[in-house]
């Protein structure tokens, strides 16, 4: 079983991170991808002809042209309040020159590859599943979080940057005694951020970005409906995340 995870960009000229688990939670392989064919080539040789699920942060169904999707406002409701909302997702924003938006190009390429586009996930179940996942309300729950990490590089100054990241690598580090674990993120994220800015630092910051994603697909796989919650429906765009501790569900 394979959990690969996608910070997808939303244009295919920016790079994407990716990173591959294996079902003990051990980090593969990450990697920088370029286009849709790049991504998908590194999908079919990471996947095989395996059980796999792939976890994308970008938005994978886009029905509406303008204002957002039903999904981000019933995520806010949850996760506002963490800082954790979602962007507002609509075609007049994603769409590309030929009209089309990259996360639905990737759903049916993956589907050429037999991946099912379904969030709703049985435990345990060996398929092959693509589904949209969003890193900030995962860390909330994950990490039980009051507010998002400010690990990325927005302008909230060095000393504010340096102190997100270190709070990030210490909560992924601590997630190997969690279930599911978590393993080998020390190799991929240094202690410190000296002498990474600029590009550099976005590579690391998207691989890491991926890390999280592949991730929540292996949480999802894990524990299914019980800690995960699909916000939105597959109709008209969702997202799925594992859930805050309150919402759990029995069994």
């Amino acid at each position: 079983m394979r959990f690969i995870g996608l910070d997808l960009a939303w244009a295919a000229h920016n790079p994407t991170g990716a990173a591959v688990l294996d079902e003990r939670g051990e980090v593969l392989d990450t990697a920088l991808l370029g286009g849709d064919e790049d991504v998908l080539a590194y999908v079919a040789a990471q996947a095989g002809q395996g059980a796999a699920i792939i976890g994308v942060d970008a938005p994978l169904t886009v029905p509406n042209l303008t204002g957002r999707r039903p999904a981000e406002a019933e995520l806010g409701r949850v996760f506002a309040r963490f800082q954790a909302g979602a962007h507002p997702a609509n075609r007049r924003h994603l769409e590309e020159a030929d009209g089309t938006i990259r996360g639905e190009r990737l759903v049916e390429g993956l589907a050429a590859l037999g991946f099912v586009h379904d969030p709703h996930l049985e435990v345990g179940a060996q398929v092959r599943r693509v589904l949209e996942v969003y890193p900030h309300p995962a860390m909330v729950s994950l990490f039980g979080l009051g507010r998002t990490l400010k690990y990325k590089n927005k302008g909230q100054g060095r000393p504010a940057l340096e102190a997100g990241w270190a709070a990030l690598r210490s909560h992924l580090l601590a997630l190997e005694a969690a279930w599911p674990p978590l393993r080998g993120v020390a190799g991929l994220m240094p202690p410190t951020l000296d002498g990474l800015r600029g590009r550099g630092l976005k590579n690391l910051e998207d691989q890491v970005d991926a890390v999280v994603c592949a991730y929540v697909a292996l949480y999802a796989w894990t524990w299914g409906a019980a800690r995960t919650e699909v916000f939105g429906s597959l109709e008209e765009g969702y997202i799925l995340t594992p859930t805050l501790p309150e919402r759990w569900k029995e069994g």
